[in-house]
């Protein structure tokens, strides 16, 4: 099956997020599928155009037709991947090229992303490359799905388009004239890209796209609540019927407590226990917390923003500390109240607390490895991979059931049996103080049926195999109708 996969970030080339995560993992999982040719279009980043690691060639280029403007668009084609993925990157300076600092942000972005969208469509034609399968991510390549029926499916008859929201908070919004100034599409997808007044392309994606995807299934049915998804559950809705969710994996070989190189101690499912017991004493000295082997470790590897739940561990903290003998870690950068928050506590409790206040991917893999209790207490979660990076270092978590942590950490009992972590229903504070008491009264209380939990996590297989292959049945279903 020949599979384009279109996004605006993809790591190791380049990332902001998840999304930069998924798209190194999936497009490779893909291509390990015998008979399958995966090709991967990015925007020519100018972090990607002058980065010395990534060598390209120019494949060809074209003149793309955006609204009234003739703009150049050329197809880079990355030399050296040799995992069956072909990467091809777009290149315009005027979009791209000229952009210091951060992948998004600009006041053109809506511009640009239409740009790329199009001009990914273009350069297929040009090449006459013709995929079975399209699949884009999110609102900067949601314009792919519309202008495939809009204009391009002469060229693409038998062609189907898959559309992934991963966070569906950011929808593509511009203005009423943005229509006809920049898109310039037919007037009868006016409506579809119309709302109140406004564009928002993924609207049009969602009603245009032959499929619709989220990053869980749970996700997939929370979008239908005006809760979780920021103005769209009536366009989720009436597209449910093509709507469902695959829970993304992680990348099992980089994020392998056997074989990581920024642990002190490597180990599995089969030598965790003093594996873990070293990580977590060398961990505690790199941090500056006592070396307290029956001490349980909780620990939290986030960005510092509010939808992850901080504030309800910033509600329950002092209390925690106050009535357990545990220990805090925190790593991670966001909202300066939370910085601010997290360095106060560690300050009074200097003992108990420790704030690091960075972005450290080596203490991250650390933190993972040594700690004994993951808190993900997350507002909402399309899907989440640190709770199931913690799960495959053997750290148990402990999480809001929603999203995707609702999907891959099924609930145990308090006698830490059947499930594989512990979570909270409601969100609030006094529901997560209880979860994390259950967690932490089965450390003290039954070490051996807490190693039995941490065994099942690691014994878990999360990796891309299996959305993997889930892709590929929507894929099939996709070409049989």
């Amino acid at each position: 099956m020949k599979i384009a996969i279109l996004a605006s970030e993809g790591a190791p080339y380049i990332k902001s997020g998840g999304l930069g995560d998924v798209m190194e993992a999936l497009p490779s999982a893909l291509a390990r599928i015998e008979g399958n040719e995966v090709v991967l279009f990015l925007p020519y980043y100018k972090k990607i155009k002058y980065n010395p690691a990534i060598q390209t060639e120019l494949a060809l280029y074209c003149s793309v037709s955006l609204g009234w403007r003739q703009q150049y668009a050329g197809l880079l084609r990355l030399k050296g991947r040799n995992d069956g993925v072909q990467v091809y990157f777009v290149d315009n300076d005027y979009y791209f090229g000229g952009r210091d600092g951060a992948i998004y942000g600009d006041l053109d972005d809506s511009e640009r992303f239409a740009f790329f969208s199009k001009a990914c469509l273009d350069l297929m034609k040009r090449m006459n490359f013709i995929p079975d399968v399209m699949q884009c991510n999110d609102w900067q390549t949601a314009m792919v799905p519309t202008y495939l029926r809009a204009m391009y499916r002469d060229f693409f008859p038998g062609t189907r388009c898959m559309f992934t929201i991963h966070n569906i908070e950011y929808q593509g919004w511009a203005h009423g004239g943005f229509f006809d100034d920049v898109l310039g599409l037919p007037w009868e997808y006016r409506g579809c890209m119309d709302m109140h007044g406004s564009v928002n392309m993924m609207k049009g994606a969602i009603e245009t796209a032959d499929m619709v995807t989220t990053v869980s299934e749970t996700y997939s049915r929370e979008l239908m609540y005006p809760y979780y998804a920021h103005g769209l559950d009536s366009i989720i809705s009436s597209a449910a019927w093509k709507l469902t969710g695959i829970t993304n994996g992680i990348d099992v070989n980089t994020f392998n407590p056997l074989t990581d190189p920024a642990l002190p101690v490597n180990y599995n499912a089969e030598s965790f226990v003093a594996g873990k017991a070293a990580c977590k004493a060398k961990l505690q000295q790199e941090v500056g917390l006592p070396v307290k082997p029956d001490t349980p470790l909780m620990v939290m590897v986030t960005r510092l923003a509010g939808h992850k739940g901080l504030d309800l561990l910033c509600y329950i903290a002092r209390k925690l500390l106050w009535e357990e003998d545990c220990q805090l870690l925190i790593l991670g950068t966001g909202e300066k109240q939370f910085e601010q928050f997290f360095t106060e506590l560690a300050a009074e409790f200097p003992d108990r607390v420790a704030a690091k206040i960075t972005f450290n991917l080596g203490l991250a893999a650390r933190i993972y490895a040594g700690g004994d209790i993951y808190l993900m207490p997350s507002k909402s979660e399309p899907c989440g991979l640190s709770q199931m990076n913690a799960m495959h270092y053997g750290t148990v978590p402990v999480v809001h059931a929603t999203g995707g942590l609702k999907d891959t950490v099924p609930p145990c009992d308090e006698n830490g049996e059947d499930g594989l972590g512990f979570t909270f229903q409601s969100y609030n504070g006094d529901d997560f103080m209880a979860a994390v008491k259950r967690c932490l009264h089965l450390y003290h209380c039954n070490r051996p049926a807490f190693r039995a939990l941490q065994e099942r996590d690691m014994r878990q297989d999360f990796s891309w195999n299996v959305p993997a292959s889930r892709y590929m049945d929507l894929f099939h279903r996709m070409l049989c109708r």
